[in-house]
């Protein structure tokens, strides 16, 4: 059991240092129900959350390391454990799109195509950290500039990430960014859940219910193949709360395709914070995690690359032992003029909004299996 305290705090110790000799931070939010959130200025990654169990216990559900050199090492330094993911989260087909009639570049990372902001993203990043007063208590507030040409976008890219924790177990990422030149931006943050635990052995028992009647096929090098089709009548149809694992091997080709679920949902309520974006229910902890965002899509990620071979926080990462709810706009937004923009221009502020709020069922929704 954790001490509940009176007010939240936010409180900065020593993390490591990088290569380059860079020092790095850890930063702790704490609320008065004993809720724990521990951010690094590395790559702005969530390297903790303590929540409480239906009997109270507190665990850790995202997937961690205890210091810098858990994030440095192999082969966890390709797996994006908890980073903020820019400046074009998902992917990017062949590493190129045109805009403003010039054709751009960017270093493939994944087969032919960019994932997650090329081969040095913003989760590799040390970012400039302070703390910031918010109606909620303190919070994080970390900056990056992004330099014009850097892995090949264009633009010099102001970018902020602030992180709070309010009294009802709700951690908000609020994201914003400025340009001085045409770019496309894609922001999100790339943690990995487990609700009963990190170290769990599967996320395959939770149930999952998504706030999404229409997701982007993919091709086999899981690009969206442009196409926003229905999910009625498939495998990644979670309008209703179902069971991960109880469709997740079925003969459908998008599932073969990504080896599970790796697919961006099209939210129905796009830009509607109170909407339910997302909901995870872990019957054997009680533990739920609600996600509100206003971005468009959402790509929902079961793990299907963790193979064992990392030791974090909570034990060894398994195969299916996480799940990514990483809200976003669509993959190569830039190369489809039917998906929303992902482009900004100089003079306009980007600003987007995540809350994950955990959260204790109690078993009273239906449930499809």
């Amino acid at each position: 059991m954790i001490p509940a305290q009176t007010t939240n705090t936010l409180n900065k110790q020593p993390f490591g240092k990088t290569a380059d000799g860079q020092e790095v931070y850890v930063y702790t939010l704490r609320n008065s129900s004993g809720v724990q959130v521990k951010i690094t200025n590395f790559g702005g990654r969530i390297t903790s959350i303590l929540a409480p169990d239906k009997n109270g216990k507190f665990d850790d559900v995202v997937l961690g390391f205890e210091s810098l050199d858990g994030y440095l090492a192999k082969p966890a330094s390709s797996a994006y454990f908890g980073a903020v993911i820019g400046r074009y989260a998902n992917r990017l087909a062949h590493g190129t799109f045109t805009l403003d009639g010039k054709t751009y570049h960017i270093p493939t990372n994944d087969g032919p195509n960019t994932l997650h902001g090329g081969t040095q993203g913003f989760d590799s990043k040390v970012w400039d950290a302070r703390e910031v007063s918010t109606p909620s208590g303190p919070a994080l507030e970390l900056h990056y500039l992004s330099p014009d040409g850097q892995e090949g976008f264009p633009g010099n890219l102001n970018a902020t990430v602030r992180y709070s924790l309010d009294s009802k177990n709700g951690l908000r990422i609020d994201y914003s960014a400025t340009t001085d030149k045409d770019t496309v931006l894609n922001l999100t943050n790339h943690s990995y859940f487990n609700l009963e635990g990190a170290g769990s052995e599967t996320i395959l028992n939770e149930y999952i219910m998504l706030g999404a009647d229409q997701y982007t096929p993919v091709d086999g090098t899981l690009i969206p193949t442009g196409k926003i089709d229905s999910v009625a009548g498939t495998p990644l149809d979670f309008r209703k709360p179902t069971v991960i694992g109880s469709r997740i091997n079925d003969n459908f080709e998008q599932l073969k395709l990504a080896k599970g679920y790796d697919h961006n949902f099209v939210l129905s309520h796009p830009g509607d914070l109170t909407a339910v974006a997302a909901l995870v229910v872990d019957p054997t902890s009680g533990r739920a995690l609600e996600v509100h965002t206003t971005q468009p899509g959402i790509q929902f990620y079961t793990g299907n690359f963790l193979n064992g071979e990392v030791h974090g926080i909570g034990g060894v990462y398994r195969y299916r032992s996480a799940l990514c709810l990483e809200t976003q706009h669509f993959p190569n937004s830039p190369n489809q003029s039917n998906f929303p923009t992902t482009v900004l221009h100089p003079g306009e502020t980007f600003h987007s909004t995540t809350i994950y709020r955990f959260l204790i069922s109690h078993g009273s929704f239906a449930v499809a299996q």
